[in-house]
């Protein structure tokens, strides 16, 4: 067999006709990745809603698109894919805004908590939005070509997944975050969750600590999590935004190990965060003698938020069959979300007394 790096598909295909994008939010993340995916990918960007209308202007005047003074004025526009880069509590009462048969692109997490995601999916369907959760983390270049090395066999079968971080997360880039009751699994260490379950499928259940740390008080930013395959599948999470102690042994990569093969993935955009450090893949194929680096076409940011919003456009075109992370399938990483916060909470084994 010829394991050629450069036959790994990266990108998603481009939509034909592509549908101006109205952006609700005007977060640092729609500046760092939204906005910068959408232009390089050439989708309009119609403009900009943010109850903070100084805010939204200022965002809208660097990138020369309109800002909306109202919610309602923004889900007017006609024929817009609707990009919520809201937090979690205010995803329904945007939804809730947009007209009926409308497409929305809904930021992770999809919702506070499993209730809240569960009140999203009712109002997707009471409404029929063609809505999706922008897991894009699936559509990263070196996650595409990660899957479709697995799915071309190099691997063998998928035994190991390890998702291992020790690096200093800014967490007050996102001062919602700094006074949110979840934050390490809801709002982070979900990509890896959702990522796991498109290469494992959905776990058994899970085993799960998250705490905080005693030199700040966000809730929770260190995770020790295992997810239950069965006996043949090992799949681990060790998670710690708090290694501030300089670059040198930090990390922020996956382990992911075959019957006949193996991958390794640093996820570089978390290493000095927004700046970020390149990508990395490297696969060590069934049959081979040596590792083999594949050369990236791209990285997580922006890159992987061109390819979700790619599928969404293609898909309410009808170009893509499957819309990827849609609602229906979201609300399932939200449950495994809710599952390691619910084990988080409760008591461990106990160990055995001396007599």
């Amino acid at each position: 067999m010829t394991f050629d790096p450069s036959t790994l598909a990266q990108t998603w295909p481009a939509p034909s006709n592509p549908r101006p994008v109205v952006t609700f939010g005007a977060g640092s993340i729609v500046g760092d990745a939204h906005f910068p995916a959408y232009r390089k990918s050439g989708i309009l960007i119609a403009g900009i809603y943010d109850p903070d209308f100084a805010k939204a202007e200022k965002l809208a005047a660097e990138w020369g698109v309109a800002a909306y003074r109202t919610a309602e004025e923004a889900a007017s526009v006609e024929n817009a894919i609707f990009d919520l880069a809201t937090p979690p509590a205010f995803h329904a009462a945007v939804l809730k805004t947009l007209p009926d048969n409308a497409a929305a692109l809904i930021q992770k997490p999809m919702g506070s908590d499993l209730a809240g995601a569960t009140e999203i999916l009712e109002i997707c369907r009471a409404k029929n939005l063609t809505a999706a959760v922008n897991f894009q983390l699936r559509f990263a270049p070196m996650m595409l070509a990660l899957k479709d090395a697995i799915a071309k066999g190099w691997l063998g079968e998928v035994v190991d997944f390890d998702a291992w971080l020790a690096l200093d997360t800014p967490w007050p880039h996102w001062p919602f975050v700094l006074k949110s009751p979840r934050v390490e699994l809801a709002l982070h260490s979900i990509h890896y969750l959702d990522l796991i379950r498109q290469v494992l499928g959905d776990p058994r259940g899970v085993h799960a600590k998250s705490i905080g740390h005693p030199s700040h008080t966000v809730a929770q930013t260190r995770t020790s999590a295992i997810l239950d395959y069965g006996d043949k599948v090992r799949c681990a999470l060790s998670i710690n935004h708090d290694h501030a102690f300089k670059r040198k042994h930090q990390a922020c990569e996956f382990r992911v190990c075959g019957t006949e093969g193996a991958a390794y993935v640093q996820l570089g955009v978390n290493l000095d965060y927004p700046r970020g450090e390149p990508d990395i893949l490297e696969i060590y194929p069934k049959g081979g003698d040596d590792w083999i680096s594949v050369p990236l076409k791209g990285g997580w940011f922006p890159d992987a938020f061109v390819g979700r919003m790619a599928n969404m456009q293609r898909f309410v075109a009808g170009e893509d069959k499957e819309l990827v992370s849609s609602v229906e399938d979201a609300w399932n990483t939200m449950a495994l979300i809710e599952a390691a916060y619910q084990s988080s909470a409760a008591p461990a084994t106990p160990l055995a007394r001396k007599p």
